[in-house]
């Protein structure tokens, strides 16, 4: 019987991307293994293109650890090899295994770099998914050929973190004008379901033809395979933003109540541009709550963005 490797990782989009080099480096180095992934439901589809993937289980949360019994019982009877908790959870101590690595503190570390560390891995591996067939055919329906596509992600999953769009809109008009770095590029705006209206209102507000906007797709991995066929991303603190470094572009993530040092986007060809104040700053104004406080990016001008984009682009290309 081949030996079996348990993963499990974030319910957050963001953190399961950051999550994926661990796992990549254990199917490279472990080519006899067969894997589990247990994560949250929203990450969930990241891993359908997983080699030698026997389950994904997802986590529901449930009333106090009516998730993690449900995990142990669906995972108590198999011996496992190795068991890799990057939720600090006790769930590798209470299952049959040789090796069993957990998440420690972060001490300030890049999420990166803790996941690394987890596994003694030192440079930590980079953030990596795999795609399927029908990923890859999807993604050339959403960003068909023609120009070049610059990818911009405008939502984010709370208000603070989100730069308003109508900068989003400038932005995109400076960097494929004329003689711009992205000169007659399309633009593809990128978001979530639940997110659509500002990606919408930005393609709409783009020259017609030059806007596409992609925000039906629920699959991950063809959202994923999607941002592989752009040329560059600009975009807030997000999921997306973390695919996109993932899948290689050019990514400029944008920063505000959130700290750059431990979520910014990962790899050499990405970078990160934030506002003035730093994030402890926006969250401890008064009355703060993630859930309604409206923008804390204010005080990140578009000609800041745009400045960072021509230089990541500048240093890249």
């Amino acid at each position: 019987m081949p030996p079996r490797i348990l993963f499990v990782t974030s319910t957050r989009i963001g953190d399961a991307v950051l999550s994926s080099g661990i796992l990549a480096h254990l199917v490279e180095s472990r080519p006899d293994a067969r894997f589990t992934v247990a994560c949250g439901p929203v990450a969930a589809s990241l891993f359908a293109g997983v080699p030698r993937l026997d389950r994904t289980i997802v986590l529901t949360k449930g009333p106090w650890i009516a998730h993690w019994r449900k995990l142990w019982l669906e995972t108590v009877g198999t011996r496992w090899d190795t068991v890799v908790d990057l939720r600090r959870s006790a769930l590798a101590w209470m299952l049959l295994a040789k090796n069993r690595y957990r998440l420690g503190p972060e001490r300030g570390a890049h999420r990166v770099v803790a996941n690394g560390a987890a596994l003694g891995l030192d440079p930590p591996p980079a953030p990596r998914l795999w795609t399927l067939p029908e990923h890859d055919a999807a993604a050339a329906r959403l960003i068909p050929p023609g120009p070049p596509v610059l990818a911009i992600g405008p939502t984010a999953n709370w208000p603070g973190k989100t730069w308003p769009v109508e900068r989003f809109i400038e932005l995109t008009r400076r960097l494929t004008a004329p003689g711009a770095p992205f000169e007659g590029a399309r633009v593809a705006a990128f978001a979530a379901p639940s997110e659509a209206a500002g990606a919408e209102a930005l393609a709409r507000a783009l020259p017609e033809g030059q806007g596409l906007a992609v925000t039906a797709e629920r699959d991950l991995l063809t959202v994923y395979a999607a941002l592989g066929r752009c040329a560059a991303y600009v975009g807030n603190d997000s999921g997306l933003m973390h695919l996109a470094a993932a899948a290689g572009l050019p990514t400029l993530g944008l920063f505000g109540p959130s700290r750059e040092e431990l979520y910014g986007p990962w790899g050499p060809r990405a970078a990160a541009v934030r506002t003035p104040e730093p994030a402890d700053a926006l969250v401890s104004t008064p009355g703060f709550d993630h859930r309604t406080t409206g923008t804390l990016m204010g005080g990140l001008t578009t000609e800041a963005v745009e400045a960072a984009a021509r230089q990541l682009w500048s240093r890249t290309r």
